[in-house]
């Protein structure tokens, strides 16, 4: 097994629960890939390096299997999910219960629970066809071609054909700018809508401790299977084994193998699209965030991004002021910051591997719902597309998710063959495979059902 992202880490569990003697190969100090922690900024400020807000671990079917909580993970759910500041001074805040948020969108709360009354209530059984292979006959057929109607929809047309008033526009364009997407985009919607699902079915929960809690729950529990993990050691060519899986993207995939790999499997990854980057930032902070909006106070997290309108633009062209998704563990989890300090955790999109310093710009739009905020740094790391991808090889050019999604890349992903490569007994198992980007597992678990089954 190369790589310890949790789809690696997911795929070595389901072979040692199979019965197979598995090795792990990590070329970082620390297991986790995506889900790592660190003091970035000061002494006793823990910082989430990469994700910090997990809905689709809370609810991924192949976690749900694995007895993590014995082995140290556990889930921390703020009172509301979600908020969703505005310029009059309010928020829109995403509840659990569907009624409570259908009863602060106006107009709109009958269409907010027609649009997910029927997804939350199914969500534990639509869960495992949403985060699977596209291409393959779903458990629950006629639900999923109702969601599949909707979900292929672009986001910007989808939230004004459904929603009215600019309150639910603005909550839904959030939760789809998640995407990382232009909201005009066929599929952008599908985010929306099991981002919303999971809000009220299940939560966005944080692990107690930092998202480093998640990777190492998982690696406990693969030694307490026998499994072995060897950090501090880069593979730089495909073992020789009998089989060989792979947490890695095409680009790392094609540099593993070298010449074995036939010329138009080669150019088939060669060819495969990396989505835009992230810039991210953390804070440590003199005290909490100064809400305009004291509701925003309720949830770990935070959309910056106004209207439906204003996220559109940012998303579709990175215009006007940044799309800002940002988390504040430390108001739930007291493990984050010393006694009366606090943590932040933010990012925005921008072009894959841009050099642009975005710190100014994100800084202004915490500022715009937040008067004062600046005033309670203490201290910020900084990670740009390329600090992002020197810490984890897989965030090409700043690209969380593996890859573009988009239409193009989402049935055959990242080719005809999904998990499986010309090499025999040779197998990919990262976020480049379905269901994509997101920590659930889900990749590393479809990869071993390929695998074993053959």
């Amino acid at each position: 097994m190369i790589g310890t992202g949790p789809n690696g880490l997911t795929a070595a569990i389901m072979l040692a629960q199979a019965g197979r003697t598995v090795t792990v190969y990590e070329g970082a100090a620390t297991v986790g890939g995506g889900t790592r922690s660190a003091e970035l900024t000061l002494p006793g400020f823990v910082h989430d390096v990469c994700s910090a807000v997990h809905p689709m671990a809370a609810c991924s079917p192949v976690f749900g299997g694995f007895p993590l909580a014995l082995h140290g993970l556990e889930w921390i759910h703020s009172e509301a999910p979600l908020a969703h500041p505005l310029d009059d001074g309010s928020a829109v805040m995403l509840e659990r219960s569907i009624e409570v948020t259908a009863s602060n969108l106006g107009g709109d709360g009958r269409a907010w629970t027609r649009v997910f009354g029927p997804l939350a209530g199914a969500w534990r059984s639509l869960r495992h066809d949403i985060l699977a292979p596209a291409l393959r006959v779903p458990a629950f057929p006629i639900r999923m071609a109702r969601f599949g109607l909707d979900a292929f929809r672009p986001a910007a047309p989808f939230a004004r054909s459904k929603f009215a008033g600019p309150r639910a526009q603005a909550l839904f364009a959030g939760m789809a700018a998640h995407a990382v997407l232009p909201l005009e985009e066929p599929l952008s919607a599908a985010f929306g809508l099991v981002l919303g699902a999971i809000g009220h079915a299940v939560g966005w929960p944080i692990p107690r401790g930092g998202a480093q809690r998640i990777a190492g729950a998982l690696a406990a529990y693969l030694a307490s299977l026998g499994g072995k993990i060897v950090t501090n050691s880069p593979i730089t060519s495909l073992p020789d084994a009998p089989l060989v899986l792979c947490d890695v993207t095409p680009r790392q995939y094609v540099a593993l193998a070298g010449t074995r790999l036939p010329d138009e499997f080669r150019r088939t990854l060669e060819s495969y699209r990396y989505g835009p980057g992230a810039f991210k930032m953390d804070w440590a902070l003199d005290g909490p965030i100064p809400w305009r909006a004291l509701e925003c106070a309720r949830a770990a997290t935070v959309h910056l991004g106004g209207t439906l309108e204003e996220i559109a633009a940012w998303e579709s062209g990175f215009e006007g002021a940044p799309f800002v998704i940002l988390a504040q563990p430390s108001l739930f989890d007291a493990t984050r910051a010393p006694a009366g300090k606090h943590t932040a955790w933010a990012y925005c999109h921008v072009p894959n591997g841009s050099k642009k310093d975005m710190t100014e710009a994100i800084e202004a739009q915490i500022e715009r719902f937040a008067p004062g905020f600046r005033g309670r740094i203490l201290a910020r790391s900084v990670l740009d597309p390329a600090a992002l991808e020197a810490r984890n090889p897989n965030l090409v050019g700043g690209d969380v998710g593996g890859g573009a999604i988009d239409w193009r890349q989402f049935f055959f992903r990242p080719s005809p063959r999904l998990y499986g490569t010309p090499l025999a007994g040779v197998y990919l198992c990262s976020s480049s495979t379905p269901p994509g980007g997101g920590v659930h597992g889900m990749c590393g678990y479809h990869a071993v059902q390929r695998a074993l089954g053959r």
